[in-house]
C-alpha cells in the first residue's frame, strides 16, 4: 500500500511490510508513538494520518468509545473507505479491548481495516485474521527498535530535513525556550517605539525571503508588536506568501526566543504554519505551547479546530 507523506509531496512512501508501516507512521508522525492509536488513511478525498492517546484503564470502555469516534469521524467525513490502525502498547489487555471496540466503531461505519496491527517494546502482533476480522492466535514477532530507526523511510525524511524524534515529549521540547536566548531578548527591554503592522509585515517578509534569523532587537520589538491583532494579522499575510517550511523555521525560532508574555501569537502562528506544511504534530505541539501560557486564545482555537477536523492545509481561507 502506498501511503502520502502529510505534506502533500509528489514522493510516497510505498509500505510492504508491517516494519515499513512503523517506519511510515513514525515519518509522518515526526515521532516515535507509544500508548497510542495511529490510523492512517488511503483512499480518502483528503487523505490523512491521526494519532490519539490510549486511557491508561483498559475498562474505561466509555473512554475507549471516545477515542474510536475521534478516529471514525474525520475518516468518514472525509470519505476514506480503507484504513490502516497502529495499536501501540505493552498493555495486552488494553490493546485487545482497544482492537475490539475499534473494529466495531469502523465496521459500524462501513470503513474497512485493510491491516492492524499492536506494537510493543520490541515485537508487532497481526490484528486481522484471513477473513479480515477478529484477532489471530498468532505470538508476537519480535523486531529491532535500533534497526528500525535505520528504515530507508527514516534515511529519507533526514535528507528531505524532517526530523522524527523519539516521543511526542521530546517533539515538545524542541518548542521549549532557550533560556539563553531569551534572557537575550529581555535584556533588549521594552521596545520604544513599538513597531507598526506594516513594519511587522515588512520585517517578516524581508527574513523569509533571505531565511535569516532575527537579532535580538528586531526580535524584541515584533513579539511585542504582534501583540496586537492587526500586527500579528499582518504577519500572518506575510506567512501566507511565503513556503511553509520557512515560516516554520522562522516562527520556532521566535518561541523559543520569546518570553511568556509575548508567546502567544508566535506559537499560535507556529500552529497554523505547521498545519500548511503538513506537520500536524509539530501543530498541536505549538498550539499547546500557546494555550500553556494563554489557554484561550482565539487563535489557538482556530488552528486546533482545524486539525480536529483533519481539514487539509489547502482548505486555508484567510477570513473564512
Amino acid at each position: 500500500m502506498t501511503l502520502p507523506r502529510p505534506d502533500a509531496a509528489p514522493t510516497t512512501l510505498t509500505a510492504r511490510t508491517p516494519e515499513d508501516l512503523l517506519a511510515a507512521a513514525a515519518v509522518v508522525l515526526g515521532f516515535w508513538p507509544t500508548e497510542s492509536v495511529v490510523m492512517l488513511t488511503l483512499e480518502a478525498r483528503h487523505r490523512f494520518h491521526a494519532r490519539i492517546d490510549l486511557p491508561p484503564d483498559p475498562n474505561d470502555l466509555d473512554e475507549l468509545s471516545e477515542l474510536a469516534g475521534a478516529l471514525v469521524e474525520p475518516a468518514v467525513r472525509h470519505e476514506a473507505r480503507r484504513v490502516v490502525l497502529l495499536v501501540y502498547t505493552d498493555d495486552d489487555h488494553l490493546g485487545a479491548v482497544a482492537w475490539r471496540v475499534l473494529r466495531r466503531a469502523f465496521e459500524g461505519h462501513h470503513v474497512e481495516v485493510v491491516e492492524a496491527i499492536r506494537i510493543s517494546c520490541d515485537t508487532w502482533t497481526p490484528l486481522l485474521g484471513p477473513g479480515r476480522r477478529g484477532a489471530r492466535a498468532e505470538r508476537g514477532v519480535p523486531f529491532s527498535p535500533t534497526a528500525l530507526t535505520h528504515h530507508r523511510f527514516l534515511a529519507d525524511a533526514v535528507l528531505a530535513g524532517r526530523v522524527t524524534h523519539a516521543s511526542r515529549a521530546d517533539l515538545a521540547a524542541s518548542l521549549g525556550p532557550d533560556a539563553a536566548a531569551v534572557s537575550a531578548i529581555l535584556a533588549v527591554g521594552q521596545p520604544r517605539p513599538v513597531g507598526t503592522a506594516r513594519w511587522a509585515a515588512a520585517v517578516t517578509a524581508s527574513h523569509l525571503a533571505a531565511d535569516t534569523r532575527l537579532d535580538d532587537a528586531d526580535t524584541a520589538r515584533l513579539l511585542e508588536t504582534m501583540r496586537a491583532t492587526a500586527a500579528r494579522d499582518a504577519v500572518w499575510r506575510a506567512l501566507e506568501k511565503a513556503p511553509a517550511a520557512s515560516g516554520v523555521r522562522l516562527l520556532t525560532d521566535l518561541v523559543r526566543r520569546s518570553p511568556d508574555r509575548w508567546l502567544p501569537a508566535p506559537a499560535a502562528l507556529l500552529g497554523w504554519a505547521a498545519w500548511q506544511a503538513g506537520d500536524g504534530a509539530l501543530a498541536w505541539c505549538a498550539i499547546d505551547r500557546c494555550r500553556e501560557v494563554a489557554p484561550e486564545y482565539p487563535l489557538a482555537a482556530l488552528v486546533a479546530a482545524a486539525l480536529e477536523s483533519a481539514l487539509p492545509p489547502s482548505s486555508w481561507q484567510h477570513g473564512a
